[in-house]
């Protein structure tokens, strides 16, 4: 196949078959002529368009190629995939253009080549829901940046933050997830990614918002593109982990009234710069490594933040989009300083539920609690809302631990719940291995789990999302072996029992 010949990945293949993901997993796996893999990785497949049609025809599958699945395609196929934003964006322009062909001369970064024929599908992309509509559709399919938040939790942090509306910033708005969710009409942004600041503009441009630059590029803790302008509320999920944030320039920088973060604490000083953006009565809501409350270098400046009071809530959000939870911050510039913090652990839905509770006085419960400030004023300022909160009540794991035993196959041997429990002692898995009691396995860097082979392979994204093993390998020296039964974990703290045989992949 040439470069230009349009590929699905497995997602694709489900909105084509109208099924699920699961279904597409299961076809790959029991029918020896489903089609192999073209480009992309183990992990995110590619397989060409024309043989998925062939097969999906040839094997009796129902299945629908809508305009935006024909424009998708034409836009991916263009070239190499990290050019996606930038045809993602191009597609972006040409539609504002549609709308309003003055907009398109104020957008930042610039533009692709054109595509005649994505243009024609654009056009009849766009004729019925129109230009607005045709290209989140678009978006909707590309995929997320590492820590851009999934719809829901963008809806609820923009919920927490603007319950009545109003101005909002985004200084590391990405693609403008966040700025969508708070309404967009009177929104700003900066990204340091040039062509996700494009797409950021377009989509907030045909949102209805406003014309005169809303979004800008560059780095907002390097160089803040609206030095002393306040906004009502701000939304923001920084880059996570970022060790290349420009620390040593910061130093005396007034953002930084709570002390200047270690360089190892970005998130931190992306708190504080939101802070400096929020005018008085509003909100700042940043979506936050998961555990990042606890960590001891910065306990200093986590200390500042609640005796000035302005660290009001820390949400740990159990999001479905999400291979693991992630923590809310949420700060107001300092006024009359509270007596309490909010701590919690919920989902998308519930977080701005409890946020509303605390906010009007009323009173929490269950997985939520009001910590009192000077309770966590102590030597480690941990904020974290698992060292705060009760564990799992006896009853709801007794319900749940019934559940589990009721589903259980029947060589499971008889258990049962006691009410005299006594303290058992605990070991590490490396204390386990040296006294020879299990054996750790690490798959070696160098083996690959893209391309041809008849072996299966385990990658990580299989394991955080409990599929079966997506990659295909050729059997070779060094390979890890996986059987049903062995314990399978990932470096995000996933794990799971294997259920079938197959090698292991890097990580």
């Amino acid at each position: 196949m040439s470069a230009s010949d349009p590929t699905v990945s497995t997602g694709d293949i489900a909105r084509l078959g109208r099924v699920g993901r699961a279904a597409v997993s299961n076809w790959r796996r029991r029918h020896d002529d489903f089609p192999a893999p073209v480009a992309g990785t183990a992990s995110s497949p590619r397989f060409a368009l024309a043989e998925v049609e062939a097969w999906l025809r040839r094997n009796g599958k129902q299945y629908r190629l809508s305009v935006a699945d024909r424009a998708w395609q034409r836009l991916q196929s263009g070239g190499a995939a990290l050019d996606v934003p930038a045809r993602l964006a191009a597609a972006g322009a040409f539609l504002l253009a549609r709308k309003d062909p003055n907009a398109a001369g104020g957008l930042p970064g610039t533009g692709a080549p054109a595509d005649p024929e994505l243009e024609r599908l654009l056009d009849e992309l766009a004729a019925a829901p129109g230009p607005a509509a045709a290209f989140e559709d678009l978006c909707t399919r590309h995929r997320r940046r590492p820590g851009e938040p999934s719809d829901r939790l963008a809806a609820a942090m923009a919920r927490i933050a603007l319950p009545d509306g109003g101005s909002v910033l985004d200084p590391a708005c990405g693609t403008g997830a966040l700025l969508l969710a708070a309404g967009g009409a009177d929104s700003a942004g900066q990204e340091v990614d040039a062509v996700a600041a494009r797409i950021a503009a377009i989509r907030l441009l045909l949102a209805g918002g406003r014309v005169d630059g809303p979004v800008l590029v560059g780095d907002a803790l390097a160089a803040d593109a609206f030095p002393g302008r306040a906004f009502d509320a701000v939304l923001c999920a920084p880059p996570v982990a970022d060790r290349t944030w420009p620390h040593d320039g910061l130093a005396g920088d007034p953002r930084f009234v709570y002390g200047l973060p270690p360089r190892t604490e970005p998130e931190l000083a992306w708190v504080q710069h939101a802070l400096a953006h929020v005018r008085p009565g509003g909100r700042a809501v940043l979506r936050l490594p998961y555990g990042g409350g606890g960590r001891r270098p910065g306990r200093r400046v986590r200390a500042e933040l609640l005796r000035a009071g302005a660290l009001r809530a820390v949400l740990t959000v159990e999001d479905d989009a999400e291979s693991r939870p992630v923590d809310l911050w949420v700060l107001t510039p300092p006024a009359a300083a509270p007596d309490s913090v909010l701590l919690a652990r919920t989902d998308p839905d519930g977080a701005a539920e409890l946020w509303a509770a605390f906010a009007a006085g009323r009173a929490v419960a269950g997985r939520a609690r009001a910590v009192h400030v000077l309770d966590l004023l102590d030597d480690d300022v941990d904020v974290g809302p698992e060292r705060h909160l009760p564990r799992r009540a006896a009853a709801e794991a007794g319900r749940a631990f019934t559940e589990l035993r009721r589903r259980a196959p029947a060589t499971v041997p008889a258990l049962r719940v006691t009410r005299d429990g006594v303290p058992l002692p605990g070991a590490t898995i490396g204390e386990l291995a040296r006294v020879g009691a299990l054996t750790v396995r690490h798959a070696p860097r160098e083996v690959t789990d893209a391309g041809p082979g008849a072996v299966a392979v385990l990658v990580v994204s299989d394991l955080a999302r409990g599929t079966v093993p997506s990659g295909r390998t050729g059997a070779g020296p060094g390979m890890v072996r996986v059987r049903a039964g062995d314990v399978v974990g990932g470096a995000l703290g996933r794990a799971r029992v294997a259920d079938r045989g197959a090698s292991s992949g890097r990580g």
